[in-house]
């Protein structure tokens, strides 16, 4: 509830924000006053503050302490689990239930020369050759 409450205070927020700086008058020139003049088209010279000028500072502090709440708000909040979360754990003690082989600890030894594979065990004798039929 004070999440939601925050959330929809930090979007009216930024757009009151938003349209405060819209509305207000720029100061012109940009880059093209780099280029000669005095200092005060550099620096922009002392303007009459404005109502639009406090209103973008008032909502722009507003909108820092409002999201910094906001996220005080969200790492707080318990998070819910999701059905594929609710899922899969439904499955995992299903799945445990499966006798696992042992995994070997220790290294196979290096294989022994006119034997195959790691256990050393002998190779097998080739197949008997089959005798070519008798003539008539």
């Amino acid at each position: 509830m004070f999440y939601n409450l925050l959330l929809a205070l930090l979007i009216i927020d930024g757009l009151i924000l938003c349209a405060v700086v819209l509305l207000q008058a720029g100061q012109g020139g940009g880059l093209a006053s780099l280029g000669g003049g005095t200092t005060d088209l550099v620096l922009g010279g002392r303007q009459a503050v404005t109502i639009l000028h406090k209103a973008s500072w008032i909502t722009g502090g507003l909108f820092m302490v409002l999201a910094l709440l906001l996220s005080i708000a969200a790492s707080s909040r318990a998070v819910g689990e999701s059905e594929v979360q609710r899922r899969l754990r439904q499955q995992a003690p299903a799945q445990q239930s499966v006798p696992v082989a042992p995994l070997q600890t220790t290294p196979a030894p290096p294989p022994i020369p006119g034997t195959t594979g790691a256990t050393g065990a002998p190779a097998p004798a080739p197949p008997p050759a089959t005798p070519p039929p008798a003539r008539p």
